[in-house]
């Protein structure tokens, strides 16, 4: 579940919806996000545009790139392109050769380069720095004090 303290933020900064929408649920269903995560929750009721900012780096609104953009196109490049395993999705555009990547299958988020981050990522040295998607938020949007 989504901590108190990420919903407050976002309710604070007029992004919280309490509704979801069919459209977002069905977006997040094609790519395999199942709709009863802490990202589901996070993606159907948060927005505030194409994209969020903070921490000097943008992350999409998920659901909005899926319905607005070819992210289905860009899943697979980035799982070709940087040999990624299938279980990662990308949450924001690999800018600066620096992005996050968000594990379907564990909940995790990992922070991932270019050069010798993605060289100890594919031996098994480098693992995902924030162990939930919620603990990721809660970072990104600097609310863990």
């Amino acid at each position: 579940m989504l901590s108190a303290k990420v919903i407050e933020y976002c309710k604070n900064k007029d992004w919280w919806f309490e509704e979801s929408t069919k459209e977002y649920e069905q977006a997040l269903l094609t790519i395999g996000i199942d709709l009863h995560t802490d990202i589901a929750a996070f993606y159907l009721h948060a927005e505030d545009g194409p994209t969020f900012y903070n921490r000097q780096h943008p992350i999409y609104q998920l659901c909005w790139f899926i319905l607005h953009t070819d992210y289905n196109l860009y899943l697979d490049s980035a799982h070709q392109a940087l040999a990624l395993p299938k279980a990662y999705i990308p949450l924001d555009s690999f800018e600066g050769e620096y992005g996050y990547f968000y594990n379907r299958e564990t909940d995790e988020v990992l922070g991932l380069g270019l050069g010798q981050p993605m060289k100890e990522f594919a031996e098994g040295r480098l693992k995902p720095q924030w162990s939930t998607f919620n603990e990721f938020l809660e970072w990104y949007f600097d609310v863990t004090a």
